[in-house]
């Protein structure tokens, strides 16, 4: 990996800010030591609900963070708290200790880091956190290591509210030997960290436990359809389970979302949630696993979006229940 030095020419108003932005920086960049210390630069790449909430924590935590995201709009805000918003993937980690990719599969995370590449470090920490194929982990990690970068398999579990309150579960796989140097990021964002033996193992457990929260969000969205179509208080129902075993606080909290009509801003999207599906049906098949909770998850997901509650939390996965006309009916009763 190249270490040019330049940053962007100032071409347009975007990297006119962005080169007074790296300047104000580099008092907190000039901390760092010739090795890694608790003090970071950490480029992030994609700021979406989860990738946003993680830099601003590692903005608290103390690091000096640089944001990309394809939709720019998405990242500037970040300006206003502290993180340098910069005008392509290749300057968001150019001299970064650590780069985080949090996007939306692993053909954009290929895509941006073919961007990123020459101007990163050599040497640094990629931290992969979007949920990506089983194949898309083996591939990336090799591309990793022809770049130059220690790799780290680390989704996280949690949606929108413990991002932003640093409480996120980290599931860790990478290198023991730079395990210390990334653990002060893990600590910003997380309220714990689960390591792994070696890349993919993460994303592994990563598609276990997401099966498990879809097949909940698809229960308890088909429960509250039923109720209401026979007519069935759905009040009534959470009484008869409250307090034993069937009783559940994440089935609570998503149906109080579709009762109340507060799918937006969504904790985890029905497009994100359908791509996760797909992932799950599809490692399952691959190891000859047929999950027919999965797939058929994946298609009340794809309902849901078609009728237009794409953006919604994936708890709308409800409407996907009703024909179209009937869903929108529902939704404002």
């Amino acid at each position: 990996m190249s270490q040019d030095p330049a940053v962007v020419p100032a071409r347009s108003r975007s990297a006119r800010r962005y080169v007074r932005d790296v300047e104000s920086a580099s008092g907190r960049e000039g901390r760092k030591d010739n090795g890694m210390s608790e003090t970071l630069t950490v480029g992030v790449l994609g700021t979406g609900i989860m990738g946003a909430a993680m830099a601003r924590n590692l903005i608290k935590a103390g690091h000096t963070v640089r944001v990309w995201n394809r939709s720019p709009g998405k990242a500037e805000p970040l300006a206003g708290d502290g993180a340098v918003v910069a005008p392509t993937p290749a300057e968001a980690v150019r001299d970064a200790d650590v780069v985080i990719t949090m996007l939306y599969d692993g053909d954009a995370v290929r895509d941006v880091m073919r961007d990123a590449f020459p101007a990163a470090r050599n040497g640094a920490i990629w931290v992969q956190s979007t949920t990506v194929s089983l194949e898309d982990v083996d591939r990336l990690a090799a591309d990793a290591a022809d770049h130059g970068f220690a790799f780290f398999d680390t989704p996280v579990l949690g949606t929108r509210q413990p991002a932003e309150a640093g409480q996120l579960t980290v599931l860790a796989a990478g290198p023991a030997e730079r395990r210390d140097e990334v653990t002060p990021i893990f600590d910003a964002v997380g309220a714990r960290t689960v390591w792994l033996d070696q890349p993919g193992a993460a994303t592994r457990l990563k598609l276990v436990a997401n099966s498990w929260v879809l097949a909940l969000t698809h229960a308890g969205a088909e429960t509250l359809s039923l109720a209401e179509a026979l007519g069935v208080d759905p009040d009534k129902f959470l009484q008869v389970i409250e307090g034993g075993p069937l009783d559940n606080a994440y089935l609570r909290t998503k149906v109080g979302l579709v009762r109340g009509d507060k799918l937006s801003p969504a904790a985890f999207a029905v497009t994100t949630a359908e791509k996760d599906a797909r992932l799950i049906a599809e490692a399952g098949r691959q190891h000859g696993v047929r999950l027919d909770l999965a797939e058929a998850g994946a298609e009340r997901f794809r309902r849901a979006a078609e009728q237009g509650h794409g953006d919604k939390d994936m708890a709308a996965s409800y409407y996907a229940s009703f024909e179209k006309d009937e869903g929108t009916a529902a939704q404002t009763r």
